[in-house]
């Protein structure tokens, strides 16, 4: 996750905001900088890797003034280098921002068609600009910020400064976290109450949609409409943790909210969203063109991803695809092609089975690859090639946002591959690199069903079985959303393709057993609102997750529905993710269960 500290003092803010930075490294960055005012100036520092780098920097460059704003960034849109760095600055605007800007290629050429300059490959450089046209427009800054937030799309925390304010930041949060830190005549943002901790532990949280004019002595809150609004503030204990739950009752919680982040950092490292082209991060290559299959091995979870993935690969780049559980794979002694590649898909890198299943494929002298959440990791350091998720540090036992990150993941590789293989056009290749780009503000609108899955949850929590249908990809969630499920609430559950539903499991349909129908708008919607149909006819208890289209067509036989947004078909498995994660949590609240350590779980399964 990004790291953002924004503030406004009463003694230099240069050795203030490195200190916040340097609490916020726990995070994974790869490049950092800062920029202060002073006396009617911008200065700023950037450095790519690590905070020393840009202590070095700020030994040379002066970063004067009691007001600034600084920022460890893992690389999203360009490469991590000082030029793609942030802050960002146009005219007298300074900003740093985490997420994905979704429309910024159609805001920067609205803006290069009026002369204005980018110098850098980022989404963000869009945001600076905007508001500094308004400021040449003769606005305010508080109206130039106003008139600049409801232009971006997308998933978005940012602080902002301006030249000649030394007493005035604003900041914004959608889909992405941000807090104001209450001092004593001091005033402060920051990403979380960890990068506050230093200087304060009163703090405000942000809602979702929520921006903030800051001073010295002032706290001013909006809604997305612009309307000011009351806020909270909340003493934070045990500020020293490395992370925190923040104003979350779970982790679990918390890291459903932190998707739209996460899913940004893990496309970004993998998509060019200037070129809309993706490549493997970091240089490296795969000749996907010389593969005749691969395997994909996993654990629980990521198992799924994997499954999910099977689909990707063979539409996208017709390349057979092998899942495999990696307990079983290890064990079986599988008939290996010498010209497949073999991926892991693992949050930890230190799964027993997974790494067992790994040196069993290098012995057959296999190109391998992980999809894998900690890059020093034992699976990581033993693979040809190390594909990157950024989900984070992830605390809770049931997996949400390593899921969603490795989803992303998998998807960008089978961009890469398609392309590759020459399946995919280029013209196809920056479709599809779009649609990955729409997800984190996608999230951020899906998870506005939290309160509907909340009064779903009291109903179905008394239930003993629950059975979840879906097709085609959705037949991976299905068995995601029945282990999640299973996982924190204790509720035996089972996920099924819709399609075997007449094959056996309609034997358990009764007006005693839920049925989880997912079915977004796709080429499969008809047939698994037939599924749907056939449940209802036999008294079951029908909740559809759909969007509003799916919902029209399956209208009077569910029993509740959840409406996410409509997405294409491509990114559904992601996006359809974030009610099945919601439904299991709240339903395991209702419950009183221990959402974040469900009992027999353990995080990393590091023995058979």
């Amino acid at each position: 996750m990004c790291g953002i500290i924004g503030i406004l003092g009463n003694e230099p803010a240069g050795p203030r905001v490195i200190e916040a930075l340097r609490r916020l490294e726990y995070r994974g960055y790869d490049s950092a900088g800062i920029a202060t005012l002073d006396q009617n100036e911008i200065f700023r520092a950037r450095a790519p890797g690590k905070l020393k780098n840009l202590e070095g920097v700020m030994a040379n460059v002066a970063t004067p003034g009691n007001t600034g704003i600084g920022h460890t960034r893992w690389a999203t849109h360009g490469a991590p280098n000082e030029t793609n760095a942030h802050p960002h600055i146009a005219g007298r605007v300074a900003i740093v921002h985490n997420g994905i800007i979704e429309n910024f290629r159609e805001l920067r050429a609205e803006m290069e068609a009026k002369g204005r300059k980018f110098v850098t490959e980022t989404d963000s450089e869009a945001i600076a600009h905007l508001v500094e046209v308004e400021l040449e427009a003769g606005k305010t800054p508080f109206e130039a910020v106003k008139t600049t937030l409801p232009k971006l799309r997308g998933a978005f925390g940012i602080a902002i400064l301006i030249k000649g304010e030394e007493d005035l930041m604003f900041g914004a949060r959608k889909g992405s976290p941000l807090i104001i830190g209450v001092g004593e005549g001091e005033t402060y943002l920051g990403s979380d109450a960890f990068a506050v901790a230093p200087f304060t532990n009163k703090v405000i949280y942000l809602k979702e949609g929520e921006w903030c004019a800051l001073t010295r002595h002032s706290i001013n809150v909006f809604n997305e409409t612009s309307e000011q609004v009351p806020y909270a503030i909340d003493t934070v204990q045990g500020v020293a943790d490395v992370v925190d739950k923040g104003n979350y009752r779970h982790f679990m919680l918390k890291e459903i909210f932190e998707q739209p982040e996460s899913t940004a950092r893990t496309i970004g490292a993998y998509v060019n969203a200037l070129n809309q082209t993706a490549a493997l991060p970091n240089g490296q290559t795969l000749d996907f063109a010389a593969f005749d299959r691969v395997y994909i091995v996993a654990c629980g979870t990521a198992y799924y991803a994997g499954c999910v993935a099977k689909y990707w690969f063979e539409k996208y780049a017709k390349l057979p695809v092998e899942t495999d559980i990696a307990s079983e794979f290890r064990y079986r002694d599988p008939a290996l092609t010498k010209n497949a590649l073999a991926i892991f898909v693992t949050q930890s890198g230190e799964t027993a089975d997974t790494l067992a299943a790994l040196r069993y494929c290098k012995e057959y002298g296999l190109t391998t690859a992980a999809v894998v959440n900690v890059q020093t990791s034992t699976i990581a350091r033993e693979v040809d090639a190390v594909l990157p998720t950024l989900a984070g540090a992830e605390v809770g036992v049931a997996s949400t946002k390593a899921f969603t990150a490795q989803l992303c993941s998998l998807a960008s590789i089978a961009i890469i591959a398609g392309r590759a293989r020459k399946v995919l056009s280029k013209k196809d290749e920056a479709r599809l690199t779009d649609q990955l780009m729409q997800i984190p503000g996608l999230i951020t609108q899906a998870l506005k069903i939290e309160d509907a899955t909340k009064e779903i949850a009291v109903d179905l929590s008394s239930a003993r079985d629950v059975l979840y249908l879906g097709r085609g990809t959705m037949f991976p969630i299905a068995m995601e959303g029945a282990l999640k499920l299973k996982e924190i609430s204790y509720i035996h559950a089972e996920g099924y393709a819709a399609g075997e539903l007449k094959h056996g499991p309609i034997a358990l349909i009764d007006e005693h057993t839920p049925v989880v129908m997912i079915a977004p708008t796709d080429h499969l919607l008809e047939k698994t609102i037939s599924n749907m149909q056939e449940v209802a006819a036999r008294h079951g208890k029908v909740l559809l997750i759909s969007d509003e289209n799916g919902a029209k067509t399956g209208a009077d036989t569910p029993w509740q529905t959840l409406i996410a947004p409509a997405c294409d078909p491509f990114i559904s498995p992601i996006l359809y993710s974030v009610p099945i994660q919601l439904l299991a949590y709240y339903i395991a609240v209702e419950k009183g269960t221990d959402v974040d350590q469900p009992r027999n779980l353990a995080k990393s399964v590091t023995v058979e």
